[in-house]
């Protein structure tokens, strides 16, 4: 099956800072925009990111392997060699990792890496990659 795109608004309260965050370290090209809303080519998927004023909210997580994984987050599943160099560049940029780059089920079904962190704005944010991308289901 051929995946198509998936269309996603998310709420921002610092558009520029997010403007600049998702354009220049994530590398996401810059589409459309307005005064409240900015489009992005996000790993060929359309992001919105939209003004709202910032409420105080804390964190919610939940625990997974003995980590405590944000909710909700988003993301998108990487080639497993694109992931370590977007990870290594990610760290470069000095990202403040809420999980940082590891590996999950190393040498059984659904091997994956995963990572996590917040954009400016405080969106959690997972990117992973399969070892074997069909495995993506897994059970």
């Amino acid at each position: 099956m051929k995946l198509s795109p998936f269309h996603l608004a998310i709420p921002v309260w610092n558009l520029d800072a997010c403007r600049k965050f998702y354009r220049d370290t994530l590398g996401c090209e810059e589409g459309r925009s307005s005064d409240h809303w900015v489009d992005f080519n996000f790993f060929g998927h359309q992001l919105v990111i939209h003004y709202k004023p910032k409420e105080n909210q804390s964190l919610h997580t939940n625990p997974v392997d003995g980590k405590n994984v944000p909710v909700p987050h988003f993301g998108v599943v990487l080639p497993w060699e694109t992931f370590h160099s977007f990870a290594e560049s990610l760290k470069q940029k000095q990202i403040d990792f809420i999980i940082e780059p590891y590996i999950r089920f190393k040498g059984k079904v659904g091997e994956q890496a995963t990572m996590f962190f917040l954009d400016p704005s405080g969106n959690a944010l997972e990117f992973k990659a399969f070892k074997d991308q069909s495995q993506l289901f897994a059970i």
